[in-house]
Order: structure tokens, then C-alpha cells, then sequence
């Protein structure tokens, strides 16, 4: 992606808005303060049991490729789960893991043209973490697609990382401790 640049944005027509569609991306961001070290936050946050804990109500599962159940550079993990009444299927690749202040998942398989999640965790010294979550689509299915992802995936992602930020912030402040 490195030296292409971006077409500009239309600025009249609905032909142009239509050539433009599913290229600009959907940025949902959740920032949480959670009263725990970045490295037990970040870790909680690369264990596939908490994340799939997390989102028990979607009935998510989780399949890594390594087996380990934290997942470091280069893993790939495969995520199966209903949501929006659809069931999902989607495979991402942890492409940065620079611990305990960053790591980056990256769709390589799914439903999206492209998603693109960064995990920041920043210590705020005996506040804690502050972790944020900011997470990149880009919608498929052209005009459509993209109407549908502000409209009604943005929304749903910005809760669904609320309630996953929301778990991962209990389990760190309760103590538990990620597995190795």
C-alpha cells in the first residue's frame, strides 16, 4: 500500500459517490481506562479464551493456528460467530506486537474488503491503562456496502468493543492473569 495514493473524494453525483464506494474506510474507536498494568491488559487482550468469554453471546469460537491460546506475531486466528443475525466468519493475522504498547490484527479471510484493528495500551502510571481500541473498514458490496457499515456496523462494532473492553477491564482489575 506503501506509495499509492488515494483517489480524491467526489465532489458531486451519485456515480461518483458510487465509483468511490468501499474505499473510504469506517474508523470506530473506544478508548477505556482500566485500573491494571499495560502488560496484564495487553496480554488479557491476545488471550483467545478471554476474547471469546468476551463474546459468549454471540456464540463466538476461536481456532489459532499455532494452538497456543495467546497469540503473538505472525498467528492467525479464525473467529466463527453470529452477528446482525448473520453468522461471520473471519480470519486475522497479528501483523505488529510490540509489547505491552501495541499490537495490530489484520482480516487476511472475511467478510470485510479490509478491516484493520489496533490495540494501544498507554500506562497512566497508578491510573492504570488507558487502552484503546481503534478499529478500520472498508466495507464490500460498493454504495450499499458502505451506507450499511456507517449506518449499522459502525454502531454495533463501537458497542461490541465497548462490552469487550468492558470484560477485559474486569478480568484485569479482578487479577486474573492471562495464560502463557
Amino acid at each position: 500500500m506503501a506509495g499509492r495514493r488515494r483517489p480524491p473524494l467526489p465532489t458531486t453525483g451519485w456515480s461518483s459517490v458510487a465509483s468511490y464506494a468501499g474505499r473510504v474506510p469506517v474508523v470506530v474507536e473506544v478508548v477505556t481506562v482500566i485500573a491494571a498494568p499495560p502488560a496484564v491488559v495487553f496480554d488479557l487482550e491476545l488471550d483467545v479464551d478471554v476474547h471469546t468469554a468476551s463474546l459468549a453471546r454471540s456464540g463466538e469460537t476461536a481456532t489459532t493456528s499455532t494452538g497456543r491460546r495467546r497469540l503473538h506475531l505472525g498467528d492467525e486466528v479464525t473467529l466463527h460467530a453470529r452477528h446482525l443475525g448473520l453468522r461471520w466468519r473471519m480470519t486475522s493475522r497479528i501483523t505488529a506486537h510490540e509489547r505491552p504498547h501495541r499490537f495490530v490484527d489484520e482480516q487476511i479471510r472475511g467478510p470485510f474488503r479490509a478491516l484493520h484493528h489496533e490495540h494501544l495500551f498507554e500506562d497512566l502510571g497508578t491510573r492504570g491503562t488507558r487502552m484503546t481500541d481503534r478499529m478500520s473498514i472498508t466495507a464490500p458490496a460498493g454504495a450499499l456496502g458502505e451506507v450499511a457499515a456507517h449506518l449499522v456496523l459502525a454502531p454495533y462494532l463501537r458497542r461490541l468493543l465497548r462490552h469487550r473492553a468492558t470484560h477485559v477491564g474486569q478480568a484485569a482489575e479482578a487479577g486474573r492473569r492471562p495464560l502463557a
